[in-house]
């Protein structure tokens, strides 16, 4: 049902898309989101760190999470590790449904649950040799509240 990859390698879209769906002629909806590393505030890099096992384990708690709330049909999370620039892309979420609205709502639900209740650790390089460690921001975790 759910396919939860935590990698250094960038992820294909279109390939991951298409291994979700494949053989498939009961979906509805398929749904999306891709996040992107942003240069906000001077940063030059941003680097993610995890403890492997235990952060799979989360990811795979957050999407049977999702399973339980909506009928989805499949789902995928993969999150990036490592040093990423300016617009590498960082985190892919993939929801199916035979219905739309069911895999929209659980893509988001994903997003906001990976936002604040998955284990990574993020450090931000500045360009002008700085680092800072991201802390947990309350808008991500009124998002949260909302599910």
């Amino acid at each position: 049902m759910a396919r939860i990859a935590v990698q250094a390698a960038p992820f294909d879209l279109a390939a991951e898309s298409a291994a979700l769906v494949a053989g498939r002629t009961d979906l509805g909806g398929i749904a999306s989101f891709v996040g992107v590393c942003r240069a906000d505030d001077g940063v030059a890099a941003l680097v993610l760190e995890h403890y492997p096992g235990m952060t799979e384990r989360a990811l795979a708690g957050i999407a049977a999470e999702a399973a339980r709330r909506w009928p989805l049909a499949g789902c995928t999370i993969i999150h990036r590790v490592g040093r990423m620039a300016p617009g590498d892309p960082i985190v892919l979420v993939l929801t199916a449904s035979a219905h739309r609205a069911a895999a929209l709502e659980a893509c988001a639900f994903l997003m906001d649950w990976l936002k604040t209740r998955a284990p990574f650790w993020k450090r931000e390089e500045l360009a002008d040799g700085s680092e800072r460690w991201v802390e947990a921001r309350h808008e991500d975790e009124a998002a949260t509240a909302r599910w």
